[in-house]
């Protein structure tokens, strides 16, 4: 099977619009902490939004204030000028830029033709014994939409199907990170965000199969063997595998990343509690670790940050800081210090969605790779 498709980065409408021409809906999804099994379980595809290759947002910028990310105002401006065609958006207020995205699509929509499905849940931002249940109830109140949007009952047995069917792709890119993370991976940090972007474009069962033929290939696959530095990259949301280019090319092989496109949007099996399958997975959806929005695990984050540096032998960490990103921001206050008493080299820099300081990106990452390389 060729799992060519696995690579191509760029935003496509193919597997929408065959979904929908069956009769069935598609709807986009803003933010990890949306569970994508409830709209599987509805007959829904998920279509994660992302700003991939956008170059101007000026038409979003009208509508969003100064202070937003560029992240967040290209996924407006792709829904503002028909890039993705879809029957309506999911959000949660992961951070108050997706908010801003909802609030905008649901105030277009209302004042249009109000045809779309426009929603938001909330996600909390501690995993406790009362913010668990809370979300839970938003998970219902999603369900009972998708039930309503569709006419398709979401039963416990249609959840712990579509589980099982996320649990599979995410045992998949459990095996890919392990081929990434050895002596000489037979894939670079730049084709492995590739193949992360790819589930936002297609059916689950469509992404497993690649998953599965791209594992088959892996003895065919030459391994490199030529690298200045192994890398970790962290920060904020990066859907652009353009940026991880600039860094390979001078020598960065990125053989790690704490991003929420990448390992960790997949993360461990979801567990399911034969009593409460959908408290399931509002447990694990607020207890998996992703970003620094959980004010919880801060310390958790950075712990797997440290680990994950000695398990990949990592030589340094680019910190990639989106302006104005409210999660990523200011984590480096918390961070630095932490991975400086571990003896770990730290690269921050500042990026836009738009690549306009890729040359800038260039010397900065030449010269931090330099400084860390290891002489044979």
């Amino acid at each position: 099977m060729n799992y060519q498709k696995l690579f191509d980065s760029d935003i496509s409408n193919a597997a929408a619009k065959a979904w929908r021409s069956e009769g069935k809906k598609a709807l986009g999804v803003i933010c990890c902490h949306v569970p994508e099994e409830l709209f599987y379980a509805a007959g829904v595809l998920p279509v994660r939004l992302r700003a991939t290759n956008c170059v101007d947002s000026s038409e979003a910028e009208t509508w969003m204030s100064s202070f937003s990310c560029s992240f967040a105002k290209s996924i407006l401006q792709y829904w503002l000028d028909g890039t993705y065609e879809l029957d309506g958006l999911v959000a949660s207020d992961g951070c108050m830029m997706a908010s801003r995205i909802y609030d905008n699509a649901k105030y277009i929509n209302e004042k249009g033709d109000g045809s779309k499905f426009i929603m938001q849940i909330g996600a909390p931002r501690l995993s406790n014994s009362r913010t668990v249940p809370f979300y839970k109830e938003e998970l219902k109140d999603l369900i009972a939409g998708l039930e309503k949007l569709t006419g398709n009952k979401i039963t416990d047995e249609k959840l712990k199907a579509a589980v099982a069917k996320q649990n599979e792709a995410r045992a998949l890119i459990k095996q890919v990170n392990a081929l990434r993370r050895a002596e000489h991976p037979v894939i670079n940090g730049t084709d492995m965000l590739k193949l992360m972007l790819a589930s936002t474009n297609m059916p689950i069962d469509t992404y497993i199969e690649l998953l599965k033929a791209f594992l088959a290939d892996v003895p065919n696959r030459a391994p490199i063997t030529e690298a200045r530095a192994r890398i970790m990259i962290i920060g904020s949301a990066l859907d652009n595998p353009e940026y991880l280019k600039v860094i390979e090319d001078k020598g960065g092989l990125i053989v790690a990343d704490a991003l929420c496109f990448g390992e960790r949007g997949y993360g461990d099996p979801l567990e399911i509690d034969e009593a409460d399958v959908l408290g399931s997975i509002a447990k694990y959806y607020l207890e998996r670790l992703v970003c620094p929005r959980m004010m919880d695990k801060h310390t958790e984050l950075h712990d797997y940050i440290i680990q994950s540096v000695r398990q990949a032998k990592v030589d340094g960490i680019i910190y990639q800081r989106m302006q104005n990103c409210e999660c990523w921001g200011g984590e480096n206050v918390l961070l630095e210090q932490k991975l400086k008493d571990a003896g770990i080299p730290l690269l921050t820099v500042e990026r836009e969605e738009q690549m306009a300081n890729a040359g800038q990106l260039s010397i900065r990452a030449e010269a931090f790779i330099e400084m860390i390389e290891k002489e044979d």
